[in-house]
């Protein structure tokens, strides 16, 4: 294919695939910088110029032309829920990147309209209350208008669920549904379930609520899952590691991605972790997958990572910070059982961990294994979240052998930090600059699907900016990170995880051929330009996995989303700002601005008060 003067040779070893005329990025210290790459066997061959790729360029090899645009390695999610994620993507309504309440309402009035008798619109996580114009939940009055008889459940991060009045019977929840431990039905005067669930502190109720809905078949959950990696390629994701969670058991929800890499058919690297799901037998469970695997079973496109995110619930702390920190009984005995079994077997591990009371009491069992020889001992472990870790723990951790991977979920949860520990304590959260000072590896990711949104780039931005969806300040320049070092740790510092450092997050001869051409230059777009970046063409294994714009049509092809009336058939996922939403924005903004002067005028509000007031009740946007 001739291009720009570059024409096919007679070469013994020619590329399969050349990107030529592009500004590179390499993330290679020793060049960092680049034109061209040529690609064989799904590895770099050639990082230079034209003049390097030209004699490798034969009759066969596909040229692609960058037209000048910035070239990255493949993003590296360190902390994703890719495998539940894809069982049920093309189930859910995606509210991710909606600005406005209203047109989240009119997508979910349209997709009720079409969605078949026993099923439910669902809308579950990668949006935020903060990040619509209105700043408010909906209503479980507008739920009932929009869908009177389809059931609707809406998901507000771990703190809320909104459902309508035909989820509430589809749930099973009556007068005389009691509260489950750690959650509440919020009920009217007449003790009825009024389509509120509170998460008091424990999640469970939302999850296990959402458990209740219809679920895909066998056939149904490959083709979901392969539309929820090409729309994780759309954004130039070419790795992930899967952080495993509650219901995700092993092996039986992990037998679709099994088969899927087995068929050839990932366009997404996945590195996996194993989840204890049953309080009492951790474990047990993981002394059973100890004996059935091996650490580090697999190849380079799905690979067995350890255990965790979480090795015995009782260790496990609540990251719903519309309440207060919850206060853990004694959980030591049987989490450094769980601990010693797998440093002895030689298993790598991660642990969700919010604050730093919970990661003190971890490393109290640490430090006391490491008197025994087995810290450090070059399992690869690591904190995830940790907003409120101090620095002594961080000197432990280092001494440990840890590391570090840290996700945006203040991008969606940061007023509710803010409002409950203050500015002090969001400003540090987390302390991602004495993390890297350390010389910790810090790794970045989103924890999508169920709160954060899947867009690597709006955690980008908030590694960079500092600010939340709705643009809220919430960490000073001392707590923020280039673009270059959040880069890094959106790809070599997520290898580094898995020890895939000397093959993967950077484009040099013998690593990855994973790539993506950008749709701007992330080094010079300005900074609220960043979250809205997506790839124009993504390459995985030197495969061609997404292709937009300029590139329309050179990617695989994939069977159309099934089934027909799947809410991703008709509004695809992640929804970018258009015209269309900034006129829907401005109307949003415009009524929102109307509903405070009329709350002014019946002494609701006085002129002294925010933009935008909250309940006292909810800490949540009136």
């Amino acid at each position: 294919m001739p291009v720009g003067g570059l024409v096919p040779q007679a070469v013994d070893d020619p590329a399969e695939l050349v990107v030529r005329n592009a500004k590179i990025h390499t993330g290679d210290p020793s060049r960092p910088h680049a034109g061209a790459i040529a690609v064989r066997d799904g590895m770099v061959a050639v990082v230079g110029d034209d003049r390097d790729v030209a004699p490798r360029i034969g009759p066969a090899t596909k040229v692609v032309d960058a037209l000048g645009r910035r070239v990255i390695p493949g993003l590296n999610d360190a902390h994703l829920h890719v495998i539940r994620g894809g069982l049920n993507y093309v189930l859910e309504l995606r509210w991710d990147g909606v600005p406005t309440l209203r047109q989240g309402l009119a997508m979910l009035r349209e997709q009720a309209a079409r969605t078949p008798k026993g099923q439910w619109v669902r809308v579950v996580g990668g949006w935020s209350a903060e990040q619509f114009a209105e700043r408010r939940l909906p209503t479980v009055a507008e739920l009932n208008a929009a869908a009177p008889d389809t059931p609707v459940f809406v998901l507000h991060l771990y703190q809320s669920a909104v459902l309508n009045r035909a989820a509430l019977k589809a749930a099973g929840f009556d007068k005389d549904t009691p509260d489950p431990r750690g959650g509440q039905i919020v009920r009217g005067r007449d003790g009825e379930p009024t389509g509120m669930l509170l998460a008091a502190p424990s999640a469970l109720i939302l999850y296990s609520t959402l458990a209740k809905a219809p679920v895909l078949d066998e056939a149904h959950r490959k083709s979901s899952t392969r539309h929820f990696l090409r729309e994780l390629n759309r954004f130039g994701l070419t790795s992930a590691i899967d952080a495993a969670g509650g219901f995700q058991s092993f092996p039986e929800n992990y037998s679709t991605v099994i088969e899927l890499a087995e068929a050839g058919e990932l366009s997404l690297r996945i590195a996996y972790h194993l989840f204890p799901q049953t309080a009492g037998q951790e474990v047990a469970d993981l002394t059973r997958w100890i004996e059935m695997a091996d650490y580090g079973d697999g190849d380079e496109w799905l690979r067995l990572n350890g255990a965790g995110e979480n090795l015995t619930w009782a260790a496990a702390d609540f990251e719903n910070f519309s309440q207060p920190r919850p206060e853990h009984e004694d959980y030591e005995q049987e989490f450094e059982k769980a601990v010693r079994l797998l440093m002895e077997n030689g298993w790598g591990f991660r642990l969700h961990a919010t604050y730093d009371e919970t990661i003190r009491r971890d490393l109290a069992v640490f430090e006391k294994l490491a008197a025994e020889g087995l810290f450090p001992a070059g399992n690869r472990w690591l904190f995830d979240h940790a907003e409120t870790v101090s620095a002594e723990s961080l000197d432990r951790v280092a001494a440990l052998g840890g590391a570090m991977s840290v996700q945006n979920r203040l991008s969606f949860q940061g007023e509710a930090f803010l409002r409950r520990y203050g500015p002090g304590a969001a400003a540090d959260a987390p302390p991602i600059r004495e993390m890297l000072d350390r010389g910790l590896t810090v790794a970045a990711g989103t924890d999508a699907t169920r709160v954060s949104t899947y867009n690597p780039w709006v955690a980008l931005h908030w590694l960079i900016s500092g600010r939340n969806v709705g643009g809220l300040v919430l960490r000073p320049p001392s707590n923020r990170v280039d673009r270059q070092t959040a880069l890094r740790m959106f790809t070599l510092a997520g290898a580094e995880l898995t020890g895939e450092e000397e093959v993967k997050g950077v484009l040099r001869p013998g690593c990855y051929a994973d790539l993506a051409i950008l749709s701007d230059d992330f080094f010079t777009v300005p900074e609220p330009e960043i979250a809205r970046i997506e790839s124009l063409l993504t390459v995985t294994g030197g495969r061609i996995v997404y292709a937009a714009g300029d590139y329309e049509g050179l990617d695989e092809e994939l069977p159309p989303v099934a089934p027909d009336w799947s809410p991703v058939a008709h509004f695809g996922g992640y929804q970018p700002t258009g015209v269309r939403q900034a006129h829907a924005l401005t109307e949003a903004a415009a009524e929102s601005g109307l509903h405070r002067e009329w709350r002014i005028r019946r002494g609701l509000l006085q002129e002294t008060d925010g933009p935008f007031p909250t309940d006292p009740c909810f800490g949540a946007p009136l």
